[in-house]
């Protein structure tokens, strides 16, 4: 495969993965009892929902925290997210003895959220009636008080190289794995895995999923425009994968992902069924939507060791109960 210059490689990856491995666990790689029984291949899960904040997120905020230098970390770090980002900024700080960190989330956040953010450790400033607001008065907090800026929507190359230390560990655990496959948000997370995975192996491939609620990278390419904000059309349960896309990831993710499928929502909600009663993993709907390509596109995805990113386990538990409750 020939690239043109990028600005993110493997190298980014490689640095951050001796950076942070000694801060965040090595997750299993743990095959499905169910997944491809009758065809022959074999799927596992890379179980990211084991991380200590549930959640994928914590290798990014922890690849650029530590770069930060003497200086940076004594003034102290920021970010402006409710959700598993601003978790793993707070206890990323925590593991690297940042004793000011601050996450700004909309006044409107749950007490739930905000709770967990303090539990590691950081202030929550709360801050506008809704993201947009607190957007932009956080950057403006942030840039009034000097802090260093953990950029929430990955358009950091030092964030990219965070999340791309998956695939070193997955191929590192099996080096067979010829297939991934990556649910994909903003864009940083398969981004980082396709970038290091094919400088590690480069006739693997990488498979990148969304749901059909919103789709925005999918559109962007099939559509040649880069959607910075997508709407979303109906319900989903996949609260990480919506929004638009990182510019970093759109200038780059095309040269690298074999494939983009498309999943509907009601087989995302049965893959999360699947995940909790048969597999025995509690992740949340991002995650699911991997298990949900299998379960609809097995034979589109192909691959005879597969992995699959399972991004995060937190889910919401009056979601969770709904979900086995129902007849899918």
């Amino acid at each position: 495969m020939n690239h043109k210059q990028q600005p993110f490689s493997a190298r980014e990856v490689f640095e951050a993965y001796d950076r942070i491995r000694d801060y965040v666990y090595l997750t299993p790689l743990e095959p499905s009892i169910y997944l491809g029984k009758e065809t022959g291949r074999q799927y596992y899960f890379k179980l990211e929902c084991n991380q200590t904040v549930k959640s994928f997120k914590i290798r990014g905020a922890l690849s650029k925290m530590t770069t930060l230098t003497e200086e940076e970390r004594k003034i102290g770090v920021a970010t402006i997210s409710s959700g598993n980002h601003g978790a793993s900024v707070s206890y990323g700080a925590k593991l690297l003895g940042i004793e000011n960190a601050k996450v700004i989330v909309p006044e409107t956040t749950p007490q739930a959220k905000i709770d967990k953010i303090q539990f590691y450790g950081a202030d929550a400033l709360l801050m506008g009636r809704n993201y947009d607001e607190a957007h932009a008065l956080g950057m403006s907090y942030i840039q009034e008080n000097g802090l260093t800026y953990i950029d929430a929507y990955y358009d950091d190359p030092k964030i990219y190289g965070g999340q791309g230390t998956i695939a070193v560990e997955i191929l590192k655990q099996n080096s067979s794995v010829d297939t991934i496959v990556v649910p994909i948000g903003g864009g940083g997370l398969i981004t980082g895995i396709a970038v290091a995975a094919k400088a590690i192996k480069p006739e693997i491939r990488i498979i990148g999923v969304q749901t059909e609620a919103c789709p925005a990278m999918i559109k962007s390419f099939s559509d040649h425009v880069f959607y910075e904000e997508y709407p979303v059309t109906g319900d989903t349960i996949c609260d990480a994968l919506v929004g638009g896309v990182g510019k970093l990831a759109y200038e780059i993710l095309e040269d690298y992902v074999d494939d983009f499928i498309q999943v509907k929502e009601r087989s995302i909600r049965k893959a999360v069924k699947h995940m909790i009663k048969e597999e025995k993993y509690i992740v949340e709907g991002a995650s699911a939507a991997a298990v949900a390509a299998v379960m609809d596109e097995a034979e589109r995805i192909g691959g005879k060791n597969i992995a699959l990113i399972m991004s995060g386990g937190n889910i919401d538990g009056n979601l969770m109960v709904e979900l086995l409750k129902e007849k899918l």
